[in-house]
């Protein structure tokens, strides 16, 4: 029996750890084939650290509070990058699977963490290891994969996120209206740093386009000067304006910070595209009496649990049963993914794509989706989004009032080898 073991990494969904439960069921269904479970703490850190959560050891019922707890605190997740030439972090990772006897893993993440599951599946076939490496799709971007959505059509986590981003212009909406006397421009910034999959989830809110609402994204290509001028004539026409942007619009310098892997993180910038549209506006002046304000949604839109989706819920836990799946039947390098049945009506299948052509894929919003304007997305977006905000609310256990979480228990089991620095803080550290 081979023992198992599971990680995140990157930035956490409402439906991340529903994914995991998948895989917990579906290893726990093959008793005969599956022996211990562990989840790395932090992610690939966890294993260069030898830090292994005992999953098997865990009370059911905190298990099973996985499904609607949002976020990464259960297990952790992280940000680390195995540079190409860190040829000690892999052997590292290699030596921890080989000294508890997994040979089982299962990395839930996007591009980057589907590069490094790769990488380690490599690695153990060269050396002739018996070794199974699959990833498990997550991202609110929705930008892992191929731009014709054959191979996955979206990702785990963006249907939550999207439902979010729909329910909070509505309620923009009711504070634009109430207060545009003294506030008629109302800017809100979405996550989504080259990709504007998140933003354009706005028009869900509004498919009738009665709000006036405008949404830029980056791949629109839409300068400061245009927007304002949009901007304006939507003030002389409806005297209010709703406007979302994509945190990645090209602006100018914002002072970006970076993460290991490169991505700017605009959340610990400088500045912001919001603040500095709606400086733009204010210094520029508006057409009409009053000021822009803005309104920067911080993580909550990436982990607000009792925003989520149904639909995104089961997906999320289906693919993780899915991963085991595959990782039983065809073998290492591939990842579990989400593919639309063709009809009238929305039906989700599962497959697998090559863990090769993931690594480091970016799905780019399709260019037939923006609108001719380029401050709104066509009807063809909404009809592709629509299915996956779901109907009705997750059943999330409560305690006082408030949510229940999954608390797992975080000591780690005894570690069997020496202990070892990652190669990325080595070079820090000097």
């Amino acid at each position: 029996m081979r023992n198992v073991v599971v990680a995140q990494s990157g930035g956490p969904t409402a439906v991340i750890n529903a994914s995991l439960l998948g895989v917990i069921h579906a290893c726990r269904s093959m008793p005969g084939r599956f022996g211990r479970l562990y989840a790395a703490r932090h992610g690939i850190e966890g294993l260069l650290y030898e830090e292994l959560l005992d999953l098997s050891s865990q009370e059911e019922a905190e298990l099973d509070l996985l499904r609607t707890t949002p976020a990464a605190g259960a297990i952790g997740t992280c940000r680390y990058k195995i540079g190409r030439d860190a040829t000690q972090d892999v052997e590292r990772i290699l030596e921890v699977l080989a000294a508890h006897g997994i040979g089982a893993f299962f990395y839930i993440g996007g591009n980057d963490s589907m590069d490094t599951a790769q990488r380690v599946s490599d690695a153990a076939r060269e050396r002739g290891l018996d070794l199974v490496c699959t990833g498990i799709p997550k991202t609110i971007d929705n930008d892992l994969g191929d731009d014709e959505r054959i191979v996955i059509d979206h990702t785990p986590g963006y249907g939550s996120a999207a439902r979010y981003w729909a329910s909070l212009v509505l309620e923009l909406n009711e504070e634009n209206r109430g207060s545009s006397p003294a506030d008629p421009v109302l800017v809100a910034q979405a996550m989504g740093r080259r990709i504007g999959y998140l933003a354009a989830a706005a028009r869900l809110a509004d498919p009738d386009r009665t709000m006036p609402l405008q949404i830029y994204l980056p791949e629109a290509g839409v300068s400061l000067p245009e927007i304002a001028e949009n901007v304006e004539g939507e003030l002389r026409r409806s005297g209010r304006v709703i406007v979302v942007v994509s945190e990645g619009i090209g602006i100018g310098d914002l002072g970006e910070r970076r993460d290991a892997f490169g991505h700017a993180a605009f959340g610990s910038s400088r500045g912001s595209v919001a603040q500095a549209l709606v400086n733009f506006l204010n210094d520029r002046g508006l057409p009409v009496r009053g000021a822009a304000r803005g309104q920067i949604p911080g993580t909550h839109q990436r982990h607000a649990i009792l925003c989520a989706s149904p639909v995104d819920l089961d997906e999320a836990y289906e693919v993780g049963r899915h991963a085991v799946e595959i990782a039983v039947r065809d073998g290492t390098g591939y990842m579990a993914t989400i593919v639309r049945n063709l009809g009238p009506d929305y039906r989700p299948a599962y497959g697998k794509a090559p863990l090769r052509r993931m690594a480091g894929s970016e799905r780019r919003f399709p260019r037939e989706w923006i609108a001719a304007s380029r401050c709104d997305v066509t009807d063809a977006f909404v009809t592709y989004a629509r299915p996956l905000i779901g109907e009705g609310y997750p059943e999330v256990p409560l305690r006082r009032g408030l949510p229940r979480f999954a608390q797992l228990r975080s000591d780690c089991v005894p570690k069997r080898l020496s202990p070892y620095t990652p190669e990325a803080y080595r070079e820090a550290d000097r």
